[in-house]
C-alpha cells in the first residue's frame, strides 16, 4: 500500500507540474485589437471631403444648436447667407469640397430638381471659389425596379435612362469649383452594391464611353454598405470604380463589442479590406469617418450605443488617425460623414455648446 501511494503521488505531482508547464495559451496581450491609435504626424496635406445634408424641416429632437441658427431646405433652398457662413467654417476647418447627393433625373425628378437647387445654391455662394464641390449619385434600386433578378440591362429602355441620370450631372462636372483628383472629376455612385446586373463591368465601360463624348473623364468612386466584406460584391465592383468607400462605420452602430474598441476595429476591418480591393479590384480606398453619432433623435427608445460627444472630440481625434492610417498614398482622399446631418448628431458643423472644437480637430489632423 506504501508503494501504491508513493506511485499515486508520484503521478499526480507529474500531472500537476505537466498542466502548469502547458497553460502557455494566448493572452490577452495576443489580442489582434490590444493596441493603441498613435498620432500620425501630417507630413502632406489630406483632401478631406464632408458629406452635405439637405432636409426640410428641424427635427424637434435635436438638441444642438447650429451657429449659425437653426435652418432647414425645403426643395433645396436654404435660407439667405447660410450657404456662404457653411462654406467659410469649413475652409476654416480644412475640408477642401463638399458632397451633395443628387437623385434620379429620370425616375425621381422632384427630388433631382430640389437636390440640384441645393448644389446650385452652392454655386452661386462659393463666389471667391475657395471651396469646391462634388456629386454623390443618389442610386436607388426600387426607383429603378431592378433586382438580381431583373437586371438592370434586361429594360434596354431602362437602361438608357440610368445613363442619361449621368449626362444630366455633366454640367456640374465641368464647374471650375468641382472637386477632382488625378485632374479628374470625382463621382460618387451611393449604393452602388445594389446596382444589378449580369455584367456591372460592361455597364462601367459603357458609362465612361458615354461621359468621355460628354467632355468628362470621372473618378468612379462605388459606395457598399457598412461593416460588409471586401468579397461580397465582387461582381458588383471588380474593374468597374476608381475607387471604393464605406459607408460611416462610426454612424448606425448596433453591435456593443464594435463599440467597444471601435478605432482598433475599423483599422483592421479598413487595412484588409483596402489590401482587399487593390488587389482583387484595381480600386483604390477612402476612409470615411463620423465626428459623433445619436440613435435617440429619430428612436428614442434606442438601446443601441450612442457615440456621444462628451468626450471632448477624443473618439473623433482617434478615428482620424485611423483614417489617415488607411488613406490611399496617391489620393490622399478622406471623407467625413457628415458637414450637417443634424438628425442624427453626425455634424462637423460648429454649434453653440461645442464650438468649433470639430473643425479644429479636422484641421489639426489632416492639414500641416
Amino acid at each position: 500500500m506504501k508503494y501504491i501511494h508513493i506511485v499515486l503521488s508520484a503521478l499526480l505531482l507529474t500531472s500537476v507540474t505537466a498542466c502548469k508547464k502547458n497553460l502557455t495559451g494566448p493572452s490577452v496581450e495576443d489580442n489582434i485589437l490590444n493596441y493603441e491609435i498613435k498620432e500620425i504626424p501630417v507630413t502632406d496635406n489630406y483632401v478631406v471631403g464632408a458629406f452635405y445634408t439637405s432636409f426640410g424641416g428641424w427635427n424637434g429632437n435635436i438638441k444642438e444648436v447650429p451657429v449659425v441658427g437653426k435652418y432647414g431646405a425645403p426643395n433645396g433652398v436654404l435660407p439667405a447667407g447660410i450657404m456662404s457662413q457653411h462654406i467659410d467654417y469649413a475652409v476654416k476647418g480644412g475640408i477642401d469640397y463638399f458632397v451633395f447627393s443628387v437623385r434620379s433625373a429620370n425616375k425621381d425628378a422632384n427630388n433631382f430638381k430640389s437636390d440640384t437647387t441645393l448644389v446650385r445654391g452652392f454655386i452661386n455662394s462659393n463666389t471667391s471659389g475657395k471651396m469646391k464641390f462634388a456629386i454623390a449619385y443618389n442610386f436607388n434600386s426600387g426607383t429603378y425596379g431592378i433586382a438580381a433578378t431583373n437586371p438592370m440591362e434586361k429594360d434596354k429602355a431602362r437602361l438608357g435612362q440610368f445613363f442619361d441620370d449621368f449626362h444630366r450631372l455633366v454640367p456640374f462636372l465641368k464647374e471650375a469649383s468641382y472637386q477632382q483628383t488625378d485632374s479628374k472629376p470625382i463621382l460618387y455612385i451611393l449604393n452602388a452594391q445594389t446596382l444589378f446586373s449580369d455584367n456591372n463591368k460592361a455597364i462601367y465601360d459603357s458609362l465612361r464611353t458615354l461621359m468621355n463624348s460628354w467632355g468628362v473623364t470621372p473618378y468612379i468612386v462605388g459606395q457598399q454598405d457598412r461593416w460588409t466584406p471586401p468579397a461580397r460584391y465582387q461582381i458588383r465592383f471588380d474593374h468597374c470604380v476608381d475607387a471604393i468607400i464605406h459607408q460611416s462605420y462610426s454612424s448606425q452602430i448596433n453591435n456593443w463589442d464594435r463599440w467597444y474598441l471601435l478605432p482598433q476595429t475599423m483599422d483592421q476591418n479598413w487595412k484588409y479590406s483596402k489590401q482587399y480591393f487593390a488587389d482583387n479590384y484595381a480600386a483604390d480606398y477612402i476612409p470615411n469617418i463620423t465626428p459623433a453619432y445619436s440613435w435617440l433623435i429619430n428612436q428614442p427608445t434606442s438601446t443601441n450605443p450612442e457615440y456621444p460627444r462628451t468626450d471632448s472630440g477624443a473618439m473623433f481625434t482617434k478615428l482620424c488617425n485611423v483614417a489617415k492610417m488607411n488613406a490611399s498614398t496617391k489620393t490622399r482622399l478622406i471623407m467625413i460623414d457628415s458637414w450637417n446631418n443634424w438628425t442624427e448628431d453626425s455634424q462637423l458643423e460648429p454649434a453653440v455648446s461645442y464650438g468649433e472644437r470639430y473643425l479644429n480637430i479636422t484641421r489639426k489632423e489632416f492639414k500641416k
